[in-house]
């Protein structure tokens, strides 16, 4: 159904954008032709690299006229798919549409494209002394279109939202080469459809977004970190929503089990001993304005763990031992992609639910006959499950681990969760969409997806079948 790009398209995109703008040589191809998703390749036929929503405009005009599919990327960093030209075509890169176009300190907003680093962002607006907390562990290389894409989240989602909710209006360019503003730089919004949040998640399949306008808030001052280990992966889990129900409410609050953390080590080098008895551990942020406030969290926290056997729980002491350990969780993904070929699943329960969970994904891994790395935004019920290849034959990972999978998301369903918490559906999570979604619910989004896309240019093979 879509047309090879030839020639005369080459050239045409070269008039656009400029011959150094538009690539065909096999190194490029190779290099947006893969994510971190998985060990996938697909290569694209031209990779281009617009600077305007102009000239993203004047490249969707061309495609959409002559069927020539469409892949928007960001920085590469996804874990779904989202990213990988399936059909080859165009790869449409945003790393030139990369300014802050400005910080509204007396609106507490920001203007960027799309193509901004998103800790380039974060570390822009703090030097204002403004917030915006969505950060997700490739916060040092992802871009915030990307981050839009997906709606990430990060540690601090469990307090603070994830992408979606800081997001005020968005400049989008539609398939038909349209530039639209989806809404209004304002905190309130009843003013027809929320097309703004239409397009966050909408894994760059309705449209190419260009420029967002963010809300931001005043940057917490102060923070206290604590970790905290336990001698049961489970009850680590079920410490979770018992704090909450104490009545405090952490910045972050995620969760590793041992094996998780063990694999971590060997990769980021940290010298950091742990007790053979150790089975996991919870890494517990506070923050505020007051000091004061912030002991007397970690005091009533203390007093909550208490109840689930845990050992005894460590302060970090300096910005350096806080630099360590959030580095030991952020490099988790990292560790099990440079360990063995793996699968992760980005799977979301009720948080009171994730005990339940983990158990779960154990007994299918014993079932199913693959090991897991489990860790994970336990504060809001995000459990990464790193299905690792090891020994398994060819047959059995193509074939009999996704039957595995399959089991994980009924169980998430079950306990009112659901399949993807923030890495989205992209390519290889689209088989299980009849798992969340019965045949009405699809039909009305894929009516939605034909509505903005009527030939089907824009990242096609994503999200559905």
């Amino acid at each position: 159904m879509y047309q090879t790009i030839t020639s005369a398209y080459i050239e045409e995109l070269r008039q656009i954008l400029g011959n150094e703008y538009v690539l065909v040589d096999d190194e490029a191809l190779q290099k947006y032709g893969h994510d971190e998703t998985e060990d996938l390749q697909f290569n694209p036929e031209v990779v281009v690299k617009p600077e305007t929503a102009e000239q993203v405009s004047q490249i969707l005009l061309l495609c959409n006229k002559h069927d020539i599919p469409v892949t928007p990327r960001g920085a590469g960093t996804g874990l779904s798919g989202g990213a990988l030209p399936v059909y080859g075509g165009i790869v449409l890169s945003t790393e030139r549409l990369n300014k802050i176009i400005e910080i509204d300190e007396r609106n507490l907003q920001a203007t960027v494209e799309v193509g901004v680093i998103t800790q380039v962002f974060q570390e822009a607006v703090k030097e204002k002394g403004l917030f915006y907390p969505p950060d997700p562990s490739s916060r040092g290389s992802c871009f915030l279109g990307g981050n839009l894409a997906e709606s990430a989240g990060g540690p601090k989602a469990v307090k603070y939202g994830v992408t979606k909710d800081y997001v005020l209006n968005l400049e989008v360019v539609l398939p038909t080469g349209e530039i639209i503003w989806t809404g209004a730089n304002v905190l309130k919004n009843s003013t027809g459809y929320n097309l703004t949040q239409l397009m966050v998640g909408s894994e760059g399949t309705l449209g190419v977004i260009t420029k967002i306008v963010f809300k931001l808030i005043p940057y917490p001052p102060y923070d206290l970190l604590m970790l905290v280990p336990f001698f049961n992966a489970e009850k680590a889990c079920q410490a979770v929503s018992a704090i909450f129900k104490a009545g405090v409410i952490p910045s972050c609050l995620e969760f590793m089990e041992r094996d998780a953390i063990d694999n971590t080590l060997k990769y980021v080098d940290i010298n950091f001993p742990i007790k053979d008895e150790v089975k996991a551990h919870l890494i517990i942020e506070v923050d505020g304005n007051d000091m004061d406030v912030l002991m007397k969290d970690c005091e009533k926290i203390s007093e909550v763990l208490e109840q689930f056997e845990c050992d005894e729980i460590l302060f970090a002491e300096s910005a350096n031992q806080k630099d360590e350990l959030w580095r030991i969780r952020r490099a988790a993904g990292e560790a099990s992609k440079a360990h063995c070929i793996y699968k992760e699943e980005d799977t979301v329960v009720p948080r009171a639910e994730l005990a339940t969970l983990l158990k779960g994904v154990k007994e299918i891994g014993s079932k199913y006959g693959f090991r897991t790395l489990c860790y994970g935004h336990a504060g809001d019920g995000n459990l990464h499950v790193n299905i690792l290849k090891d020994d398994i034959s060819d047959e059995d990972w193509n074939h009999k681990v996704p039957e595995g999978v399959k089991e994980i998301f009924d169980l998430c369903i079950r306990l009112k969760g659901t399949i993807s918490g923030e890495h989205g559906i992209g390519f290889v999570q689209k088989e299980y969409m009849n798992i969340p979604f019965n045949q009405t619910q699809l039909e009305l989004q894929k009516g939605i997806k034909k509505l903005f896309d009527p030939n089907g240019i824009m990242n096609p093979g994503k999200i559905f079948v």
